[in-house]
């Protein structure tokens, strides 16, 4: 039987209208809504940018000469570094662009001064090459500071008085990049590639666990029985392990056999670095869905929690470039902690000590979540 068209028409507008009146009284999802371009605007045009600012760096100057002091005071004054780490040794310096404290190592060598008399002044930069733009930017405004360095002759001239000086003239910056020598921006993106997905998989499927169990009718049921939150809580997040185990790998040993991006740490380090990630992933996904009425809602907030995460983690934009204040909100996502340890193992070939700084900082993240989900599901149990 073929309907009339005018008929047709009136029956999608009715439902259409049922529709639109359950939305308008759906408070979550019209906030989520709302929030979610406004947050993202502000990230974009106010947060996020490709410009270096508070660098870290690290400095060892044997020299110890005025020409030294103008060069680092130089670097320094461009606003782009924070004041520098003096070092002892090469090694030091070394550790410290191993353990991502330095993104720059700049060494000055003993003959810095009389060097600049012979009209040959060289100076020796290390650049951690992980994030290859930021690598090139920093270098590029350390190489602009010696090419644009003027001593004049005096303070030569008062250190040997009686003897002809030559005008200082640009000081050469011999730059060498680490862990990735070619700057390719593949092994960058590439590295952080398993924390973007088991993000998007743990968030995704987690946030529907709990709403689930309460649209099927099943959710009181589920706390009737014999069993605390805790261990609802562990039941509910341990297969999904498993899963995530399996995406890890996967992901990474493409990478490998497509790209030739290997892990250069053991593959050891990378599977107990990721437990505490997906643990604290998993648990802000049943956060979500302990907050959540419906099942929209929980998608709509676990978006939410999703593209910052993204943004602020690290993944994409270095962390270490954002305002402060904003880079410490980032630290409370997990994605922040375990793209620093994905990339100390697979580009810097860190071990499991390398690693125990953003590994703690999971399970502490764990740990909050477990508390903030009980506490949710506590005052349900009535």
């Amino acid at each position: 039987m073929t309907r009339a068209p005018g008929r047709f028409w009136s029956n999608v507008m009715a439902v259409a209208y049922k529709e639109t009146r359950i939305l308008r009284h759906d408070r979550a999802f019209i906030g989520v809504i709302v929030a979610q371009p406004i947050m993202m605007l502000i990230l974009q045009g106010a947060v996020l940018s490709n410009k270096p600012a508070n660098v870290p760096w690290a400095v060892l100057d044997w020299s110890r000469s005025a020409v030294a002091r103008r060069f680092v005071a130089d670097v320094e004054a461009t606003g782009y570094f924070l004041p520098p780490q003096s070092v002892a040794s090469y090694d030091e310096g070394r550790r410290l662009l191993q353990q991502a404290e330095a993104l720059a190592f700049v060494v000055i060598p003993e003959t810095l001064a009389r060097d600049v008399e012979r009209g040959r002044p060289r100076v020796q930069l290390l650049l951690d090459g992980s994030d290859p733009l930021s690598a090139a930017r920093v270098g590029g405004y350390i190489a602009q500071v010696g090419a644009a360095l003027d001593l004049g002759t005096d303070s030569l001239q008062e250190r040997r008085p009686g003897v002809p000086v030559r005008f200082p003239g640009p000081v050469d910056i011999r730059q060498r990049f680490w862990f990735n020598p070619t700057l390719a921006d593949r092994r960058f993106f590439l590295s952080a590639l398993a924390g973007m997905l088991l993000t998007n998989l743990c968030l995704s499927v987690m946030s529907l666990a709990l709403v689930g169990e309460r649209e099927s009718g099943t959710y009181e049921q589920m706390l009737a029985l014999p069993t605390s939150s805790l261990e609802i809580v562990l039941g509910k997040v341990a297969p999904y392990v498993a899963v995530s185990y399996v995406l890890m790998f996967v992901s990474t040993a493409a990478a490998g056999v497509i790209f030739g991006v290997w892990p250069r740490g053991s593959w050891v380090t990378l599977s107990v670095a990721t437990l505490p990630f997906v643990l604290a992933s998993l648990a802000i996904g049943v956060f979500v869905s302990a907050l959540a009425r419906t099942s929209a809602q929980a998608v709509f907030i676990a978006v939410f929690f999703i593209l910052p995460s993204f943004v602020l983690s690290g993944v994409i934009y270095p962390y270490q470039f954002m305002p402060r204040g904003v880079r410490e909100i980032g630290g409370l996502f997990p994605l922040r902690w375990y793209q620093i340890a994905l990339r100390r193992i697979i580009e810097r070939g860190a071990g499991l000590v390398d690693v125990a700084g953003p590994m703690l900082a999971l399970t502490l993240l764990f740990a909050v979540l477990l508390l903030a989900i009980r506490w949710r599901m506590k005052p349900r149990l009535g």
